[in-house]
Formats: structure tokens, sequence, C-alpha cells
């Protein structure tokens, strides 16, 4: 098949590339690839008309910069483009995070992740951070919730180191179909993946609580994961970097810090309901 590749130069990165991301999924374009300047993003050439054009042309984000050009792409085997582009997550020696088409490593927990969309450097990094954390909690009978579960790589996770109840939260259509697919192919029966806003968090209350997200949905959404949150039980945070941090201990003042872990410049931080 023929594709289009539009190449978004997208200002601040963080959260840009994840609402540039959201906004076009809901239009023709069907993969999407992180880079240094933004993302590019593909779209089938006989779906690139003038009704995708002009709906880019109108696309406005608050406070974001977009920039973007296109070219169109020679046919290629999508599949192994896609395979070369994604590297499996080795996390020490406790879990890989891989495609099915990677191999598995003896060992170590094989957590199953087929992405519908860019999972790129910063979610490499971030994941790599909160499953690292993970493994030194004591999830065992826990309830669990994930916000902005994505992949569901962290709450099958949770789910594979004990836990006996894990909600899956996220408001993209196409993360939580992926999520679906997922937890199937994770043999997963103690997730339920739920479609929507911070509001599904309204009568369930988490003894671990995970959020990788972004900054400013972290800070808006503060008060939410406290309400949701058992006294003295963990909050892990990521999806930001280390200059994000003072916004987000003030914003989540109901906790008590712990720790602070960088990756890549990418951070994390494992607070404690008071």
């Amino acid at each position: 098949m023929q594709y289009t590749v539009y190449t978004f130069q997208v200002s601040p990165i963080i959260p840009g590339n994840d609402l540039v991301i959201a906004s076009l999924s809901e239009l023709a374009f069907d993969s999407f690839q992180e880079t240094e300047e933004g993302v590019e993003a593909y779209v089938p050439s006989h779906l690139d008309n003038e009704e995708l054009q002009n709906a880019l042309l109108e696309l406005t984000i608050e406070d974001v910069t977009i920039h973007f050009s296109k070219k169109e792409m020679e046919d290629i085997n999508w599949n192994a483009e896609w395979e070369s582009q994604f590297d499996p997550i080795d996390v020490d020696n406790l879990c890989r995070v891989r495609a099915p088409f990677h191999e598995a490593k003896a060992g170590v927990l094989d957590l199953i992740i087929e992405p519908k969309m860019s999972f790129g450097t910063g979610h490499h990094a971030t994941t790599y951070l909160v499953l690292q954390k993970m493994f030194e909690l004591d999830f065992k009978d826990k309830e669990v919730i994930d916000m902005g579960s994505g992949t569901a790589v962290l709450a099958i996770a949770a789910e594979k180191l004990g836990a006996k109840k894990v909600w899956a939260i996220d408001i993209d259509e196409w993360a939580y179909e992926n999520a679906i697919e997922n937890l199937e192919r994770n043999n997963c029966s103690k997730i339920e993946a739920l479609l929507g806003v911070e509001d599904l968090l309204e009568g369930k209350t988490a003894d671990i609580f995970i959020a990788n997200i972004n900054r400013n949905i972290l800070l808006a959404q503060a008060k939410h994961y406290e309400n949701s949150t058992q006294s003295g039980a963990p909050l892990l945070l990521s999806g930001f970097y280390e200059n994000d941090v003072p916004a987000l201990l003030e914003a989540f003042s109901a906790f008590e810090w712990k720790e602070t872990r960088v990756r890549d410049e990418w951070t994390m931080l494992y607070l404690l309901k008071k």
C-alpha cells in the first residue's frame, strides 16, 4: 500500500506530541513515530484527500505550536519497517517488554505488547522507570489503577506481579482497543480496560495508583488521584521532565515525596498518600 508521511514539528514536545497524536488518531492516520522535533504520521495515500488537508489546516492545540510538511513514501514492507523501529525494553534483569516478533528473554517477566500507536523514546524511558519501581512494591492482592494506560503494559505488569484487580483507563479509543488486544495476548483476567476520563475514577480506590501520562494532565487531575488513593498507598507518576517536579509536588501536596528517578531526562516520582 502506498503511504504519505506528514512530518510535524511540535513545540513544546511535552505534552505536545501526545496531544498531536491524540488529535491525528481521530483522522485517517494509522501509525505514528515520535522524532526529536515532533511526530511523523502515516496515512494511506488514497485517504490523503482535501478533507484531511483541511482538517490539518484547522488543527489547533492550546499552547502548542505545530508546523507540518508531507511527502509520498516508497511502497515498502510496513511490517518489516515497523519491526525495525520497535526495540524491546529490558528492565534490569526483571522483565522484558517486547513485541510478538521479538524473542523472549529467559528468567524474566515476559510482557508482550503490540502498540497500535507510537512507542517512542520517551515512552521507553518512562515505562522503564515505572516498571523498575513496580518490582520494588508489593502488588499481591492489591487493587490498582493505571491512569492513561495506553498499551496497558503497566496494568499487565501489575497483574503479573500479583494484583487482584486492575483498572486500566485511557481517553483514546485507539489505545483502549489496543489495550484489550494486549490483555488477551498476555492471558490477563484481572484487568478491566475502561475508555474515558478522570470521571471513571469515581467510586474506585487504589492500593497502588500509577499514572504515566504528561505534566499538564497530571496537574489537572491531581485532586482526582488524591481521592482515589488509599491512605499510605503508593502513587507512581511519570511522563515528564525533572524540571516539572516542583510543580507536580505542589499539586500533589496530599502525598509525601519518597523518591525521584531520572532516565534520559525523563522522570518518575514515587509518592505516598499522607
